[in-house]
């Protein structure tokens, strides 16, 4: 009987290197209070959020992962050419096709890595490191650059009060690559029935059959998704520590997606971490910025001395779809 010959990559693989980038513009709870009849008292409260970072528009949604990826190159020690794979996680790159992952590899030197984009929305980062960490895994690929960028603020509707208000923009980049010792724990990931919970106001069907539709922008329903995050992601997340192989105790940063301070905070008690896990809160100061915000928030762990290199880290995305990834990483 003939046999298909397969590839067989390491044992293991890892996060080498770490790069990000924000939008060039802080922007105030004041500045966005006005057109959603609010407050900064009432943002910060509600949400934790005191800025987020927003791009200027000449700044397009590629401009803030090459930035992003350029460093985590530098970091990982590696350059462009020696990439063989682009995940771009973004659902924010204003073309349906060609998707965003080909034209950033154009721009950092490897136009003929393999490169597709992921649209899973806030979950997307997670996704991205759980097929890197098979293509290494498998010798499909020796190092996979993963990339979640947004530029949220090209899709808010200054007026909404559902999501809006929460948007920022950014990016974050990491070099994925062989290890000699586990690195990347197991996803844990799935979805859930709740399209409409998050979602675009229109299709784009709808604007070109009707002139008169407006340009689509986010919302959500807030109370859904903060029920679901609450109570329903602790699970995922202590899941995918137990796939490891581990236990809260062995965790030292707990790195959610930055949906909101108090989904933050609720998880971390529900999962059972201990006091002294360091937790990114960085939608303080950046804003959600979806598939971008665990690289962002991890960059500002290491910034402020929280974190080291080989820390190991809880990482979870959930967002719209609603979709969701978890897994337990060492940090680069």
């Amino acid at each position: 009987m003939t046999v298909i010959r397969t590839t067989k990559g390491p044992e293991y693989a890892r996060l080498m290197g770490l790069g990000v980038a924000r939008g060039e513009v802080t922007v105030t709870n004041d500045d966005v209070a006005g057109p959603i009849d609010s407050s900064d008292e009432w943002i910060q409260q509600r949400t934790g959020i005191v800025t987020r970072m927003r791009a200027k528009p000449e700044t397009s949604v590629l401009d803030l992962a090459e930035r992003a990826s350029r460093d985590a190159l530098i970091a990982a020690g590696i350059e462009g050419r020696a990439i063989d794979t682009v995940i771009f996680s973004t659902i924010t790159h204003p073309q349906m096709t060609p998707a965003a992952a080909p034209e950033l590899g154009a721009r950092l030197g490897c136009p003929t890595a393999a490169a597709f984009d992921i649209s899973a929305a806030c979950a997307g980062y997670c996704y991205g490191i759980a097929q890197a960490d098979a293509l290494v895994r498998s010798g499909q690929s020796t190092y996979v650059l993963v990339v979640g960028a947004e530029k949220m603020s090209d899709f808010v509707d200054p007026t909404d009060r559902s999501i809006s208000f929460l948007l920022g923009d950014g990016a974050g980049a990491v070099v994925v690559g062989p290890s000699d010792a586990p690195a990347i724990g197991p996803t844990v990931w799935g979805s859930k029935d709740g399209a409409e919970f998050v979602r675009m106001t229109h299709s784009w069907l709808e604007v070109r059959d009707d002139p008169t539709t407006p340009f689509p922008t986010l919302v959500q329903e807030g109370q859904t998704v903060f029920k679901w995050a609450s109570f329903e992601m602790p699970d995922a997340a202590a899941k995918a520590i137990e796939a490891a192989g581990l236990t809260p105790a062995d965790i030292q940063a707990f790195i959610p997606h930055q949906a909101n301070i108090r989904i933050i905070d609720q998880m971390a008690k529900r999962i059972g971490l201990p006091d002294t896990v360091a937790i990114g809160r960085d939608i303080v100061d950046s804003g959600n910025t979806s598939a971008a915000s665990i690289p962002l928030a991890t960059e500002r762990l290491f910034r402020d001395g929280q974190v080291k290199s080989g820390d190991l880290a809880l990482q979870i995305g959930f967002g719209a779809g609603l979709v969701f990834a978890a897994q337990v990483v060492a940090l680069p």
